[in-house]
């Protein structure tokens, strides 16, 4: 079995976490796919405080005849990015990608390479930007459940190691547990996955950060619970007394709308809440 990337060794905990939670803003998305294969994605988002909007208009192409994938975005910060993929041409599990961008009315510029390889129990990455020299690589191997993962970014300018992250965990029929030390091992988080039933899924994490013993350990609760196969809730807790909503319907077939709300709970008679929605058009 291929495991997931470094970044989706924890992916169960942290969608329940984050997912579907439109904090303090409205959202859409639009996708759509044409007849020739070409796939056109249009996002938007308004701040609900200060009224800014920011969005983004993408479209994808494959070439499944020649194994290349194209893409290219515009957003609103007048950046256009464009993207080559090439996977499985030179060897199998092998993909390379060139991602380059530039902005219209900006000298910010981006070239960078993108490598991921995966086999049976191993999936690396290697992610090199050529304008502003530096390497990032991560790897993640994993046997019978048990998974180990490690990521590293260097900067070829300074000489010097900037990033170095690690996570073991354990991969359950239903379960997760995750350990992770970020940050040179500064920053430490132990999170727990399990669909509890069918219908109900719950996590857990904790955050200790040895630099700031004072702060001690920060948790949050989270969980799950499919009403029917076209909604569901979503609540989190943290021991900050933050306390977060999120209830999700589908309105009909490619039609998606999120609601949910971030509240304080220690000062519920401040200004301080937050309420969002999103809305999904697929087709």
């Amino acid at each position: 079995m291929i495991p997931p990337n470094y970044s989706d060794i924890c992916k169960p905990v942290n969608d329940l976490f984050s997912k579907d939670y439109p904090f303090g803003a409205l959202k859409l998305e639009v996708k759509t796919t044409t007849a020739n294969g070409v796939s056109f994605t249009v996002n938007g988002a308004q701040d609900i405080k200060s009224g800014a909007i920011i969005s983004e208009l993408k479209t994808k192409y494959a070439d499944k005849i020649n194994g290349l994938t194209y893409t290219e975005s515009w957003n609103t910060a007048n950046l256009i990015t464009g993207q080559v993929e090439v996977a499985n041409k030179f060897a199998k599990g092998l993909k390379i990608e060139l991602v380059g961008s530039a902005g219209l009315n900006s000298a910010k510029r981006g070239l960078r390479t993108k490598i991921n390889y995966q086999q049976e129990n191993i999936f690396a990455r290697a992610n090199v930007d050529a304008l502003n020299p530096g390497v990032t690589a991560d790897v993640t191997v994993s046997r019978e459940g048990a998974v180990v993962g490690a990521e590293l970014a260097y900067d070829l300018n300074s000489g010097a190691v900037t990033k170095t992250n690690s996570t073991i965990g354990y991969a359950g029929p239903d379960y997760l547990i995750t350990l992770q030390g970020n940050n040179s091992l500064n920053l430490f988080q132990l999170a727990f996955y399990q669909r509890v039933t069918k219908n109900v899924e719950a996590g857990a994490r904790a955050v200790y950060d040895y630099k700031n013993p004072e702060g001690g350990v920060s948790a949050e609760l989270a969980t799950k619970y499919i009403v029917d196969n076209d909604a569901y809730v979503k609540a989190k807790v943290d021991n900050a007394g933050r306390l977060g909503l999120s209830f999700t319907q589908l309105l009909r077939p490619g039609v998606k709308l999120s609601l949910a709300g971030l509240f304080d709970t220690a000062r519920l008679q401040e200004n301080t809440h937050k309420l969002g929605a999103a809305l999904t058009f697929e087709a």
